[in-house]
């Protein structure tokens, strides 16, 4: 099976009226775990919705960083999404795309919002950390989160070694296979924390020079791959035996292991 770690499948609605239901027949067709990571509260009810048209789809609900401005003072009134997401994200910090420094303490405190309850329901967290690596490490280890996905890693070494250390599994997306500073952390990464992901719809605009569908998974199983002089079919291999284990014993995620143990075997690269 491949593994789409970190997606926003609602957000097909955007591109045009085809866009959504060919992404849903790739993600059928390539048998494609996703989890369409949502970025507020109407984002998450879409995915849910979608999710409904697709088994292979796990909607996770969290506020994103660029979005907290939105929330900060209805924190309250995300209880319930919080409480029936199997996992939260994307969380996080954003000091690099965002410039306009006087959101900062918003995100910050709708970031410990979410920390707070993934800490109480013991829940793992996907996370947006650009520009502000340190400050999401030391939040992490306030609230003691040590199941955690850090979503396109690009930030300063030493803090991705201390994330390592705390446990965390790392994904990779498309930009592994153009940027060398990603392919230097995606060689870097244990193998034992890798994730494949595309950020689907427009993270991979950048790099392909159109939305990303979900068969670009398999170009980032190839580029990683290549990164890590392995193979597609051990890398594969590695990030669904890496998920598995990440989400073992979770009840939040009962679903989700016997959609990975269900025995589909599809060709996975042509």
């Amino acid at each position: 099976m491949l593994i789409d770690a970190h997606a926003h499948v609602d957000r097909y609605d955007l591109v045009d009226g085809q866009a959504l239901p060919s992404a849903l027949v790739e993600i059928a067709q390539h048998h494609i775990l996703t989890i369409s990571n949502s970025m507020d509260l109407a984002s998450y009810r879409r995915n849910v919705e979608i999710s409904e048209q697709c088994d292979l789809i796990l909607p996770v609900f969290g506020v994103h960083p660029w979005n907290a401005p939105q929330y900060v003072d209805r924190l309250q009134q995300l209880k319930g999404a919080i409480e029936s997401s199997p996992m939260i994200g994307e969380i996080g910090l954003d000091h690099y795309f965002v410039d306009d420094v006087a959101t900062y303490p918003d995100q910050r405190k709708v970031l410990e919002w979410f920390l707070g309850a993934a800490e109480e329901q013991n829940k793992i967290v996907c996370l947006h950390t650009k520009g502000a690596e340190q400050e999401v490490l030391e939040l992490l280890d306030r609230h003691g989160i040590r199941r955690m996905i850090v979503h396109w890693y690009s930030g300063p070494m030493d803090i991705f070694k201390e994330l390592v250390a705390r446990g965390a599994y790392f994904t990779v997306g498309i930009e592994g296979v153009y940027s060398e500073p990603i392919r230097a952390i995606a060689q870097a990464i244990p193998l034992g924390r890798l994730l494949t992901e595309t950020d689907n719809p427009g993270g991979p605009a950048g790099y392909i020079g159109r939305p990303g569908t979900p068969a670009l998974v398999k170009d980032v199983v190839r580029g990683v791959a290549e990164a890590r002089m392995s193979t597609a079919e051990a890398i594969v291999e590695a990030v669904q035996a890496n998920l598995l284990e990440l989400i073992r014993d979770d009840p939040w995620l009962a679903g989700m292991r016997s959609r990975l143990f269900e025995g589909k075997q599809e060709e996975v690269l042509p």
